[in-house]
């Protein structure tokens, strides 16, 4: 059996991804953390058009993602989510084809209920409850548990 390839010209420079008519591009992602970006906001279950790009080249970052979610607006807790993972991504909204609003992820000062304490004898770990911390670095990213003290830096971080 016999496949052909056919490749039209495209201008090296260009970069062809389709628009979104109304959703959310999160943008500046490190491009080593995109994976772990999906799976917090379980984008490989929705049945929104989702397209991603990795390792593209970004001034900010050397090389950088970028997520885009087609009629999908992110809520806080996802947001806060997305500040653990990529404290320096942005999110551009798009209504109608046009950005209606840029901003960058920034985490609260207080997280409450998406991320394990990594303390085994805390409370949250052995009682029905929710966690909570406090934010005591927003870049690099650290938590303090509210119940046991014990703080979590970016790489133990277990998000529920």
């Amino acid at each position: 059996m016999h496949y052909e390839l056919k490749l039209t010209h495209m201008d090296k420079s260009e970069l062809k991804v389709n628009a979104i008519k109304d959703g959310t591009v999160i943008d500046h992602i490190p491009a080593k953390d995109l994976f772990e970006v999906i799976k917090i906001l379980n984008l490989e279950k929705v049945d929104n058009q989702v397209t991603f790009g990795t390792n593209l080249d970004s001034k900010k970052l050397g090389k950088k993602a970028i997520i885009k979610v087609s009629d999908k607006f992110f809520k806080d807790t996802e947001i806060n989510k997305i500040a653990l993972i990529a404290p320096k991504a942005n999110l551009n909204i798009i209504k109608n084809y046009e950005v209606i609003e840029k901003r960058p992820v920034e985490l609260p000062s207080t997280i409450k209920g998406i991320c394990k304490c990594m303390n085994p004898k805390c409370i949250t770990n052995s009682e029905p409850m929710s966690t909570k911390f406090d934010v005591i670095s927003k870049e690099p990213p650290a938590l303090r548990c509210f119940y046991c003290g014990k703080v979590t830096d970016r790489e133990h971080f277990v998000i529920i």
